[in-house]
Parts: structure tokens; C-alpha cells; sequence
């Protein structure tokens, strides 16, 4: 099938067509929006009432951030070695552990300057280049033309998305930022829709030959951040996209089916990313009301952990949505579960399971 690029159709996307007549909101994502709003006219008492807390969620949000956003493409480390890389007391040993870390490095970036980090072309080539490391092209729009490619477990593989070619890619790009800026300026639409409209355009459109998952994530972190949603800052988003990763990718391929055509219905992605957005709000609230002190945090953590896991789980399940925490201390809890009688353990061994009781 041949590819096709957004100025042979003439339609630059979802967030161009935004501006070119008003879009009827859902009610779903206009009762997303209000609860949004309301949490964010939070942020601010929050932000006072306890710095010692929040600085420690920025800390395990960057953590949990560079972890999940890297897990998703597939990027793994040993957990041992998550706490001393991303504290900069350990030198990388391969190239995932590079990506890992410089994931957090970009993170920093963008938290330390959002005001002056601006949403424009530079920005997202520096960002790639921190999150690729030493590659080629890290940095570089992509210079030959690539479809995203879905493979099966048997082998099979299927062309999930036609993104735009090398050639037409800079102009697309250089529209898309436009675009934003004219939505924002304009308020065409809500702030948060084109955000997440943002994020579709850049997926569909696909700069750069390889980590272009990573730099989106990277993107709604500081769009929202520059349109006054901090709420990245203390919860991972990147997190919660990894826990609802399936309705991720299912809601991504729904709102990108006929997007050259412009007949793509952006809906499904964009009520998806506004709903993990009150997510992350609803949990900042909870945390930045009732978190334990420091001492208690790791098994606080652990224990959060817990409860979203299924029925029956194994150690690395638990182990894996808790980056920074020893496997000794991830032991130890579920140790205290089991003396606690709140779970039984169906199989012993180095494949241990274990399962809820009373689930």
C-alpha cells in the first residue's frame, strides 16, 4: 500500500481541523474536563500545605516516569540497578540502561525550565536526542519512510498505521506546532483537547525513526505543564499509561484509523488521556492529604502496588510497579501479606504465585 502524507490529502489533522470549525465536545470528556479543572484549583493549597511531601513525589515520579515510559517500547533494567543509575552513583552498563536515564534527564529538563522550554521543534529534537543517547540519529526527523508495525507472538505481522513520509515529515511538523499555538492563543477549543489532539497529530505524523512513544509522553508532560496542569510534576503519567497500556494502544488505533482522510474520530485517545489525567489528579490528592512520613513511604508504595495488581500475582509483578524499591524489601512485604493473612501462596518456588484472599 502506497503511503500517504498529509499534504497529498490536504488535511494536516485532527488539531488543524480544530481550528477550522468548532468541534461538539462529548459529554464523556466535558465531565472529564469539569473534574480536571476542579482538582487543579487544588494544586496550589496543596503546593503549600507540605513541601517535604511533595518533594517526595517529584522524586519517585521521575523514577517511576523513566521506568514506565521506557517498559512500555520494551525497555527493561534489573530493578537493583534503577535506585543507583537514576541517582547518578552508577555508571550505565548498556543501552537500556542509557535510554532509562536519559529519559529522567529530559524529565528534569522540562521541569526545571517549562516556562522557558518551549513547545516548538528544537525542543522535541532535544528532547530525542536525551532519550535515544549515543545513536545516530537521535535528535533527527527520520530520513526514510516507516510505517508502525504490530507483530504477533506466532511470528505474524501487520502495518497497524501508514505514518507520514520522511519528505513531507519537517512541513507536518512545523504545521503541528502552529497549530497549537493558534489553538492555545485562540481557544478554540479547551486547552486539554488540544493537548491531547496534540499528541495524536504527533503519533500519527511519527517524526523520528525509532522512540517516538517516549518523546510524546515526554510532549504531554509539558504541554500540560506550560498550560498550568502540574500535576506530572508529582505523579507519574507515564505510570498510569503503563497500567492501562492495552486501552492505550486500543484507543490510539481507534482515533487514528482514517487520519490522512481526515475522517478519524480523535475521541477515543483524547477522553483516554483526559481520564488518565484525573487519575494522576485524583491520586496527587490522596497522597499530597495522607501520605505517610518519609520512613513509611516504600511500603506505602508497595502496598498501593498491591491493591491494583489482580487476584493472583507473582513477585515480579509486584516488584515491576514498584522502580526504586530493593527486591529485598518487595520480599519483606509480601512476607508481612502472608503473616497478615490478607494473601496465600498458590505456588512456592522461584515461580512463586500468590492470590488475594477474599478476592
Amino acid at each position: 500500500m502506497k503511503q500517504v502524507g498529509i499534504e497529498q490529502q490536504g488535511l494536516p489533522g485532527t488539531l488543524h481541523k480544530f481550528l477550522q470549525r468548532l468541534e461538539q465536545v462529548p459529554a464523556g470528556s466535558a465531565w472529564y474536563i469539569a473534574d480536571i479543572s476542579e482538582a487543579r484549583g487544588l494544586q496550589e493549597l496543596f503546593t503549600r500545605q507540605n513541601p517535604q511531601i511533595l518533594k517526595s513525589l517529584r522524586q519517585f515520579a521521575i523514577i517511576e516516569s523513566a521506568v514506565s515510559s521506557n517498559r512500555i517500547e520494551g525497555v527493561e533494567m534489573d530493578q537493583e540497578r534503577i535506585m543507583p543509575l537514576l541517582a547518578g552513583g552508577s555508571q550505565v552498563r548498556d543501552r537500556h540502561e542509557e535510554e532509562i536515564q536519559g529519559y529522567k534527564k529530559a524529565l528534569e529538563l522540562i521541569f526545571k525550565a517549562p516556562a522557558s522550554l518551549l513547545v516548538e521543534e528544537a525542543t522535541f529534537k532535544a528532547l530525542h536526542a536525551l532519550v535515544r543517547g549515543e545513536i545516530w540519529d537521535a535528535g533527527k526527523y527520520k530520513d526514510h519512510d516507516s510505517d508502525i508495525i504490530e507483530k504477533y507472538p506466532d511470528g505474524r505481522e501487520r502495518i497497524r498505521f501508514h505514518t507520514v513520509s520522511a519528505a513531507q515529515t519537517p512541513e507536518a511538523m512545523g504545521r503541528l506546532v502552529a497549530d497549537l499555538d493558534q489553538c492555545l492563543k485562540e481557544r478554540t477549543v479547551h486547552p486539554l483537547i488540544a493537548i491531547a489532539a496534540f499528541n495524536l497529530d504527533f503519533l500519527c505524523i511519527h517524526p523520528f525513526r525509532d522512540g517516538n512513544g517516549r518523546v510524546s509522553r515526554l510532549l504531554l508532560v509539558l504541554t500540560l505543564l506550560s498550560a498550568g496542569y502540574e500535576v506530572g510534576r508529582y505523579i507519574s503519567l507515564e505510570r498510569l499509561i503503563e497500567e492501562n497500556k492495552e486501552r492505550y494502544y486500543e484507543t490510539l488505533e481507534l482515533s487514528s484509523t482514517g487520519w490522512h482522510e481526515g475522517t478519524n474520530d480523535p475521541w477515543p485517545l483524547i477522553n483516554h488521556l483526559l481520564f488518565i489525567l484525573k487519575v494522576a489528579y485524583k491520586e496527587f490528592e490522596s497522597r499530597a492529604r495522607g501520605v505517610k512520613p518519609p520512613r513509611g513511604e516504600k511500603r506505602q508504595r508497595i502496598l498501593e502496588a498491591f491493591e491494583s495488581l489482580p487476584e493472583t500475582f507473582s513477585m515480579a509483578d509486584l516488584a515491576a510497579k514498584c522502580p526504586g524499591i530493593s527486591s529485598e524489601t518487595v520480599r519483606k512485604a509480601v512476607k508481612d501479606l502472608k503473616g497478615e493473612g490478607r494473601i496465600i501462596v498458590l505456588k512456592a518456588g522461584r515461580e512463586a504465585r500468590w492470590h488475594k484472599v477474599g478476592k
